[in-house]
Protein backbone atom coordinates (compact mmCIF):
# COMPACT_ATOMS: atom_id res chain seq x y z
CA UNK A 1 0.00 0.00 0.00
CA UNK A 2 2.89 2.57 0.82
CA UNK A 3 4.53 1.98 -2.33
CA UNK A 4 1.34 2.20 -4.66
CA UNK A 5 1.40 5.58 -2.65
CA UNK A 6 4.97 6.16 -3.44
CA UNK A 7 4.29 5.64 -7.00
CA UNK A 8 0.99 7.53 -7.34
CA UNK A 9 2.60 10.91 -5.84
CA UNK A 10 5.82 10.09 -7.81
CA UNK A 11 3.52 9.91 -11.02
CA UNK A 12 1.36 13.49 -10.33
CA UNK A 13 4.52 15.02 -9.40
CA UNK A 14 6.34 14.71 -12.61
CA UNK A 15 2.94 15.16 -14.49
CA UNK A 16 2.50 18.63 -12.46
CA UNK A 17 6.75 19.66 -13.41
CA UNK A 18 5.53 18.64 -17.12
CA UNK A 19 2.50 20.89 -16.97
CA UNK A 20 4.34 23.61 -15.52
CA UNK A 21 7.34 23.28 -18.12
CA UNK A 22 4.51 23.16 -20.88
CA UNK A 23 2.73 26.50 -19.77
CA UNK A 24 6.03 28.79 -18.89
CA UNK A 25 7.75 27.96 -22.25
CA UNK A 26 6.03 26.10 -24.40
CA UNK A 27 2.16 27.66 -24.62
CA UNK A 28 1.64 29.97 -27.72
CA UNK A 29 0.89 32.61 -26.62
CA UNK A 30 -2.25 34.50 -27.02
CA UNK A 31 -3.53 36.96 -29.93
CA UNK A 32 -4.72 39.69 -27.31
CA UNK A 33 -1.18 39.53 -25.83
CA UNK A 34 0.60 39.98 -29.08
CA UNK A 35 -1.59 42.91 -30.08
CA UNK A 36 -0.92 44.67 -26.39
CA UNK A 37 2.56 43.75 -27.39
CA UNK A 38 2.54 45.60 -30.68
CA UNK A 39 1.21 48.51 -28.80
CA UNK A 40 3.15 49.21 -25.63
CA UNK A 41 4.84 46.42 -23.97
CA UNK A 42 4.18 47.19 -20.79
CA UNK A 43 0.37 46.57 -21.46
CA UNK A 44 1.26 43.16 -21.63
CA UNK A 45 0.72 43.02 -17.96
CA UNK A 46 -2.87 43.69 -18.26
CA UNK A 47 -3.19 40.16 -18.83
CA UNK A 48 -3.04 37.40 -16.47
CA UNK A 49 0.31 36.01 -16.65
CA UNK A 50 0.21 31.99 -17.13
CA UNK A 51 1.73 31.08 -14.44
CA UNK A 52 -0.21 33.27 -11.94
CA UNK A 53 -3.25 30.95 -13.87
CA UNK A 54 -1.91 27.92 -13.02
CA UNK A 55 -0.50 29.21 -9.19
CA UNK A 56 -3.94 30.06 -8.88
CA UNK A 57 -5.86 26.94 -9.86
CA UNK A 58 -3.39 24.98 -7.25
CA UNK A 59 -3.65 27.41 -4.19
CA UNK A 60 -7.51 27.17 -4.59
CA UNK A 61 -7.73 23.70 -3.22
CA UNK A 62 -4.43 24.51 -1.15
CA UNK A 63 -6.25 27.62 1.05
CA UNK A 64 -9.48 26.25 1.38
CA UNK A 65 -7.73 23.65 3.61
CA UNK A 66 -4.78 26.19 5.57
CA UNK A 67 -6.95 29.60 4.99
CA UNK A 68 -5.24 32.75 5.30
CA UNK A 69 -6.83 35.57 7.36
CA UNK A 70 -7.57 39.23 5.78
CA UNK A 71 -4.90 40.95 7.97
CA UNK A 72 -1.76 38.18 7.20
CA UNK A 73 -3.18 38.26 3.14
CA UNK A 74 -2.69 41.94 3.60
CA UNK A 75 0.20 42.41 4.70
CA UNK A 76 1.75 39.25 2.26
CA UNK A 77 0.23 41.15 -0.88
CA UNK A 78 2.16 44.59 0.61
CA UNK A 79 5.36 42.20 1.03
CA UNK A 80 4.61 40.85 -2.38
CA UNK A 81 4.41 44.66 -4.37
CA UNK A 82 7.57 45.63 -2.55
CA UNK A 83 9.53 42.90 -4.23
CA UNK A 84 7.87 43.65 -7.11
CA UNK A 85 4.66 41.63 -7.76
CA UNK A 86 2.23 44.04 -8.85
CA UNK A 87 -0.18 41.45 -9.42
CA UNK A 88 -3.60 40.65 -7.88
CA UNK A 89 -2.84 37.18 -7.44
CA UNK A 90 1.10 37.02 -6.52
CA UNK A 91 0.02 36.66 -2.80
CA UNK A 92 -1.68 33.82 -3.77
CA UNK A 93 1.10 32.28 -5.91
CA UNK A 94 3.46 33.00 -3.37
CA UNK A 95 0.96 30.97 -0.75
CA UNK A 96 0.67 28.24 -3.08
CA UNK A 97 4.25 27.89 -3.77
CA UNK A 98 4.80 27.73 -0.12
CA UNK A 99 2.03 25.53 0.89
CA UNK A 100 3.42 22.88 -2.30
CA UNK A 101 6.80 23.32 -0.51
CA UNK A 102 5.49 21.88 2.11
CA UNK A 103 3.60 18.97 1.17
CA UNK A 104 6.85 18.27 -1.38
CA UNK A 105 10.11 18.38 0.95
CA UNK A 106 8.73 15.41 3.15
CA UNK A 107 7.13 13.61 0.54
CA UNK A 108 10.82 13.31 -1.36
CA UNK A 109 12.09 12.45 2.34
CA UNK A 110 9.26 9.71 2.41
CA UNK A 111 10.75 8.21 -0.96
CA UNK A 112 14.74 8.27 0.10
CA UNK A 113 13.45 6.84 3.60
CA UNK A 114 11.68 4.02 1.55
CA UNK A 115 14.51 3.54 -1.06
CA UNK A 116 17.14 3.10 1.60
CA UNK A 117 15.55 1.15 4.15
CA UNK A 118 15.59 4.20 6.97
CA UNK A 119 13.49 3.81 9.83
CA UNK A 120 10.43 5.30 10.63
CA UNK A 121 11.68 7.44 13.79
CA UNK A 122 14.69 8.98 11.42
CA UNK A 123 11.20 9.51 8.60
CA UNK A 124 9.36 11.96 11.60
CA UNK A 125 12.47 13.99 11.88
CA UNK A 126 13.55 14.66 8.82
CA UNK A 127 10.13 15.32 7.48
CA UNK A 128 9.36 18.12 10.11
CA UNK A 129 12.75 19.80 9.14
CA UNK A 130 12.02 19.59 5.53
CA UNK A 131 8.33 21.03 6.47
CA UNK A 132 9.90 23.63 8.15
CA UNK A 133 12.01 24.44 5.37
CA UNK A 134 9.60 24.26 2.59
CA UNK A 135 7.76 27.00 4.55
CA UNK A 136 10.21 29.22 5.53
CA UNK A 137 12.27 29.37 2.16
CA UNK A 138 10.06 30.97 0.10
CA UNK A 139 9.98 33.86 3.16
CA UNK A 140 13.87 33.85 3.06
CA UNK A 141 13.78 34.52 -0.64
CA UNK A 142 10.75 36.90 -0.70
CA UNK A 143 13.14 39.15 1.94
CA UNK A 144 15.77 38.59 -0.22
CA UNK A 145 14.33 39.97 -2.99
CA UNK A 146 12.74 42.96 -1.38
CA UNK A 147 16.11 44.27 0.14
CA UNK A 148 17.97 44.24 -3.19
CA UNK A 149 14.83 45.69 -5.13
CA UNK A 150 14.94 48.49 -2.49
CA UNK A 151 19.19 48.55 -2.68
CA UNK A 152 18.95 49.12 -6.56
CA UNK A 153 15.33 51.76 -5.51
CA UNK A 154 18.14 53.96 -3.33
CA UNK A 155 21.20 53.61 -5.58
CA UNK A 156 18.84 54.96 -8.46
CA UNK A 157 16.88 57.94 -6.11
CA UNK A 158 20.19 60.12 -6.27
CA UNK A 159 20.04 60.31 -9.95
CA UNK A 160 16.62 60.67 -10.27
CA UNK A 161 16.56 63.94 -7.64
CA UNK A 162 19.53 65.22 -10.03
CA UNK A 163 17.40 64.92 -13.05
CA UNK A 164 14.08 66.31 -11.26
CA UNK A 165 16.19 69.36 -10.26
CA UNK A 166 17.36 69.85 -14.02
CA UNK A 167 13.74 69.47 -15.30
CA UNK A 168 12.05 71.60 -12.84
CA UNK A 169 14.72 74.44 -13.24
CA UNK A 170 14.03 74.45 -16.81
CA UNK A 171 10.32 75.06 -16.56
CA UNK A 172 8.49 71.56 -15.93
CA UNK A 173 5.78 71.11 -13.75
CA UNK A 174 6.07 68.17 -10.81
CA UNK A 175 3.82 65.82 -12.83
CA UNK A 176 5.89 66.68 -15.99
CA UNK A 177 8.64 66.24 -14.00
CA UNK A 178 8.14 63.03 -12.67
CA UNK A 179 7.19 61.33 -16.24
CA UNK A 180 10.13 62.66 -17.80
CA UNK A 181 12.47 61.50 -14.70
CA UNK A 182 10.87 57.92 -15.42
CA UNK A 183 11.67 58.39 -19.06
CA UNK A 184 15.00 59.01 -18.30
CA UNK A 185 15.58 56.21 -16.01
CA UNK A 186 13.99 53.39 -18.28
CA UNK A 187 17.24 51.65 -19.14
CA UNK A 188 19.52 52.29 -16.12
CA UNK A 189 17.67 51.97 -13.46
CA UNK A 190 14.19 49.97 -14.42
CA UNK A 191 12.05 49.25 -10.64
CA UNK A 192 12.26 53.14 -9.82
CA UNK A 193 11.32 53.76 -13.65
CA UNK A 194 8.16 51.32 -12.74
CA UNK A 195 7.94 53.33 -9.49
CA UNK A 196 7.34 56.58 -11.32
CA UNK A 197 5.20 55.27 -14.32
CA UNK A 198 2.72 53.85 -11.38
CA UNK A 199 3.00 57.65 -10.01
CA UNK A 200 1.87 59.00 -13.36
CA UNK A 201 -0.53 56.39 -14.35
CA UNK A 202 -2.20 56.71 -11.06
CA UNK A 203 -2.37 60.58 -11.39
CA UNK A 204 -4.04 60.42 -14.81
CA UNK A 205 -6.59 58.19 -13.34
CA UNK A 206 -7.93 60.97 -11.52
CA UNK A 207 -6.11 60.25 -8.38
CA UNK A 208 -4.50 63.11 -5.89
CA UNK A 209 -0.56 63.73 -6.45
CA UNK A 210 -0.27 63.55 -2.45
CA UNK A 211 -2.47 59.95 -2.32
CA UNK A 212 -0.28 58.68 -5.71
CA UNK A 213 2.94 59.78 -4.04
CA UNK A 214 2.14 58.42 -0.69
CA UNK A 215 1.55 54.77 -2.57
CA UNK A 216 5.21 55.19 -3.52
CA UNK A 217 6.32 55.00 -0.48
CA UNK A 218 4.09 51.96 0.79
CA UNK A 219 4.95 49.91 -2.47
CA UNK A 220 9.14 50.06 -2.26
CA UNK A 221 9.19 50.35 1.32
CA UNK A 222 12.31 52.56 1.56
CA UNK A 223 12.79 55.00 4.15
CA UNK A 224 14.58 57.83 1.54
CA UNK A 225 11.75 57.52 -0.47
CA UNK A 226 8.99 58.42 2.20
CA UNK A 227 11.24 61.30 3.05
CA UNK A 228 11.19 62.19 -0.23
CA UNK A 229 7.37 61.95 -0.59
CA UNK A 230 7.24 64.04 2.41
CA UNK A 231 9.32 66.74 1.09
CA UNK A 232 7.45 66.80 -2.19
CA UNK A 233 3.65 66.87 -0.65
CA UNK A 234 4.54 69.91 2.15
CA UNK A 235 6.79 72.00 -0.93
CA UNK A 236 3.10 71.39 -3.21
CA UNK A 237 0.79 71.99 0.27
CA UNK A 238 2.86 75.43 1.56
CA UNK A 239 3.77 76.51 -2.09
CA UNK A 240 7.52 76.26 -1.63
CA UNK A 241 10.10 76.12 -4.18
CA UNK A 242 10.22 72.63 -5.64
CA UNK A 243 13.62 73.19 -7.44
CA UNK A 244 15.28 74.18 -4.22
CA UNK A 245 14.04 71.75 -1.55
CA UNK A 246 15.24 68.56 -3.80
CA UNK A 247 18.34 70.12 -4.56
CA UNK A 248 19.07 70.05 -0.81
CA UNK A 249 17.33 66.94 -0.20
CA UNK A 250 19.50 65.38 -3.09
CA UNK A 251 22.70 67.42 -1.46
CA UNK A 252 21.70 65.72 2.06
CA UNK A 253 21.05 62.12 0.56
CA UNK A 254 24.43 62.22 -1.40
CA UNK A 255 26.10 63.14 2.05
CA UNK A 256 24.58 60.52 4.24
CA UNK A 257 25.18 57.56 1.33
CA UNK A 258 28.83 58.87 1.82
CA UNK A 259 28.66 58.45 5.77
CA UNK A 260 27.39 54.86 4.89
CA UNK A 261 30.64 54.38 3.22
CA UNK A 262 32.90 55.35 5.06
CA UNK A 263 31.55 53.78 7.65
CA UNK A 264 31.19 50.17 5.81
CA UNK A 265 35.33 51.00 5.08
CA UNK A 266 35.64 51.54 9.06
CA UNK A 267 33.71 48.13 9.65
CA UNK A 268 35.71 45.98 7.07
CA UNK A 269 39.40 46.25 9.32
CA UNK A 270 37.21 44.59 11.95
CA UNK A 271 35.01 42.39 10.12
CA UNK A 272 38.87 41.40 8.44
CA UNK A 273 39.84 40.01 11.94
CA UNK A 274 38.21 37.14 12.59
CA UNK A 275 38.78 35.25 8.73
CA UNK A 276 42.33 36.47 9.26
CA UNK A 277 42.58 34.78 12.68
CA UNK A 278 40.60 31.75 11.91
CA UNK A 279 42.67 30.61 8.44
CA UNK A 280 45.50 32.67 7.74
CA UNK A 281 47.51 33.01 10.79
CA UNK A 282 47.49 29.47 11.57
CA UNK A 283 48.78 28.41 8.23
CA UNK A 284 51.77 31.85 8.68
CA UNK A 285 52.43 30.03 11.90
CA UNK A 286 52.99 26.54 10.24
CA UNK A 287 55.02 27.37 7.65
CA UNK A 288 57.13 29.68 10.03
CA UNK A 289 57.65 27.03 12.97
CA UNK A 290 57.70 23.47 10.79
CA UNK A 291 61.32 23.54 10.19
CA UNK A 292 62.31 24.43 13.70
CA UNK A 293 59.77 21.68 14.92
CA UNK A 294 61.26 19.32 12.12
CA UNK A 295 65.01 19.64 13.22
CA UNK A 296 63.99 19.65 17.15
CA UNK A 297 62.00 16.11 16.78
CA UNK A 298 65.25 14.77 14.64
CA UNK A 299 67.26 15.54 17.47
CA UNK A 300 65.44 14.09 20.09
CA UNK A 301 65.02 10.87 18.35
CA UNK A 302 67.98 10.40 16.59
Amino acid sequence: MILFFIIVLTFFSLALMVMSMYWLFARPQSSVTARLETIDPSLVLVENNPMTTMAERVAEPLNRIVPLSAVEAQKLQKKMLQAGYRSPDAAMAFRAVQLSLVVAFPSIILTICFMFDRPLNSFLVWSLLAAGIGFYLPRLVLSSMTKNRQQRIVWGLADALDLMVVAVEAGLGLNAALNRVGDELKNSHPDLHYELEMVNLEIRVGRSREEALRNLAERTGVDDIRSFVALLVQADRYGSSIAKAVRVFSESLRTKRRQKAEQAAQKAALKLIFPLTAFLFPVIIMVILAPAVLNIIDLLFK
